[in-house]
Protein backbone atom coordinates (compact mmCIF):
# COMPACT_ATOMS: atom_id res chain seq x y z
CA UNK A 1 0.00 0.00 0.00
CA UNK A 2 3.27 2.11 1.05
CA UNK A 3 4.44 1.62 -2.31
CA UNK A 4 1.76 2.33 -4.35
CA UNK A 5 0.79 5.95 -2.54
CA UNK A 6 4.51 6.97 -2.89
CA UNK A 7 4.18 5.82 -7.05
CA UNK A 8 1.08 7.35 -6.75
CA UNK A 9 2.87 11.13 -5.24
CA UNK A 10 6.15 10.30 -7.63
CA UNK A 11 3.48 10.38 -10.82
CA UNK A 12 1.83 14.01 -9.23
CA UNK A 13 5.42 15.53 -9.01
CA UNK A 14 6.44 14.53 -12.32
CA UNK A 15 3.08 15.89 -14.29
CA UNK A 16 3.55 19.01 -12.07
CA UNK A 17 7.06 19.55 -13.04
CA UNK A 18 6.18 18.99 -16.79
CA UNK A 19 3.11 21.47 -16.42
CA UNK A 20 5.58 24.09 -15.05
CA UNK A 21 8.08 23.59 -17.86
CA UNK A 22 5.58 23.88 -20.53
CA UNK A 23 3.38 26.95 -19.47
CA UNK A 24 5.44 29.36 -19.69
CA UNK A 25 3.92 32.61 -20.72
CA UNK A 26 4.46 33.98 -24.45
CA UNK A 27 7.09 36.61 -25.24
CA UNK A 28 5.40 39.99 -25.01
CA UNK A 29 5.90 42.46 -28.09
CA UNK A 30 5.57 45.83 -27.52
CA UNK A 31 2.95 47.70 -28.87
CA UNK A 32 3.65 50.07 -32.03
CA UNK A 33 3.14 54.14 -30.57
CA UNK A 34 -0.21 55.47 -31.25
CA UNK A 35 -0.53 58.07 -34.04
CA UNK A 36 -0.45 61.92 -33.14
CA UNK A 37 -3.47 63.52 -32.39
CA UNK A 38 -5.22 65.99 -35.01
CA UNK A 39 -4.05 68.94 -34.98
CA UNK A 40 -6.91 72.03 -33.92
CA UNK A 41 -7.22 74.83 -36.09
CA UNK A 42 -5.76 78.43 -34.49
CA UNK A 43 -8.64 79.47 -32.59
CA UNK A 44 -10.69 76.45 -32.74
CA UNK A 45 -12.25 75.30 -29.24
CA UNK A 46 -12.03 71.25 -28.75
CA UNK A 47 -15.96 70.46 -28.82
CA UNK A 48 -18.14 73.09 -29.85
CA UNK A 49 -20.17 75.22 -26.96
CA UNK A 50 -24.25 75.32 -26.62
CA UNK A 51 -25.20 78.66 -26.12
CA UNK A 52 -28.17 79.27 -24.30
CA UNK A 53 -30.42 82.58 -25.18
CA UNK A 54 -33.25 83.51 -23.34
CA UNK A 55 -35.89 85.11 -26.43
CA UNK A 56 -36.77 88.10 -27.34
CA UNK A 57 -40.20 88.32 -25.43
CA UNK A 58 -38.70 86.28 -22.30
CA UNK A 59 -38.56 88.73 -19.04
CA UNK A 60 -34.94 88.53 -17.75
CA UNK A 61 -34.23 89.66 -13.92
CA UNK A 62 -30.43 89.70 -13.27
CA UNK A 63 -29.42 88.81 -9.65
CA UNK A 64 -25.54 88.67 -8.08
CA UNK A 65 -25.32 85.85 -5.22
CA UNK A 66 -22.38 85.05 -3.42
CA UNK A 67 -20.17 86.72 -6.40
CA UNK A 68 -22.02 84.76 -8.77
CA UNK A 69 -24.48 86.00 -11.49
CA UNK A 70 -28.01 84.90 -11.85
CA UNK A 71 -30.51 85.00 -14.14
CA UNK A 72 -34.53 84.39 -13.61
CA UNK A 73 -35.86 83.93 -17.35
CA UNK A 74 -39.33 84.09 -17.79
CA UNK A 75 -40.93 82.78 -20.92
CA UNK A 76 -44.43 83.84 -21.80
CA UNK A 77 -46.95 81.50 -20.40
CA UNK A 78 -43.97 78.84 -19.33
CA UNK A 79 -42.48 78.12 -16.16
CA UNK A 80 -39.39 80.56 -14.95
CA UNK A 81 -35.98 78.71 -15.35
CA UNK A 82 -32.57 80.06 -14.20
CA UNK A 83 -28.84 80.58 -15.58
CA UNK A 84 -26.43 80.36 -13.20
CA UNK A 85 -22.84 81.64 -13.92
CA UNK A 86 -20.27 78.68 -13.72
CA UNK A 87 -16.34 78.28 -13.98
CA UNK A 88 -16.65 76.67 -17.37
CA UNK A 89 -19.47 78.90 -18.57
CA UNK A 90 -23.40 79.11 -17.65
CA UNK A 91 -25.60 76.34 -16.56
CA UNK A 92 -29.53 75.80 -16.99
CA UNK A 93 -31.47 75.13 -13.62
CA UNK A 94 -34.65 74.29 -13.63
CA UNK A 95 -34.99 75.72 -9.98
CA UNK A 96 -31.90 77.04 -7.64
CA UNK A 97 -32.33 74.03 -5.04
CA UNK A 98 -29.33 71.80 -5.87
CA UNK A 99 -30.35 69.32 -3.61
CA UNK A 100 -27.98 69.46 -0.85
CA UNK A 101 -29.48 69.01 2.55
CA UNK A 102 -27.86 69.53 5.65
CA UNK A 103 -28.31 67.04 8.22
CA UNK A 104 -30.48 67.11 11.47
CA UNK A 105 -29.79 64.42 13.59
CA UNK A 106 -30.52 64.49 17.31
CA UNK A 107 -27.55 63.24 18.53
CA UNK A 108 -28.41 64.11 22.57
CA UNK A 109 -31.96 64.93 24.14
CA UNK A 110 -32.38 66.74 27.67
CA UNK A 111 -35.82 65.16 27.94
Amino acid sequence: MRRFLALALLAAAVQVAAQAQTSRPPKLEPLPEPPPPPALREGAVGEPGVRITPGKQDRVEKAVVGGRTILKVTPPGGRPYYLVEAPGGWQRRDSLDDGTRVPMWTIHSFD
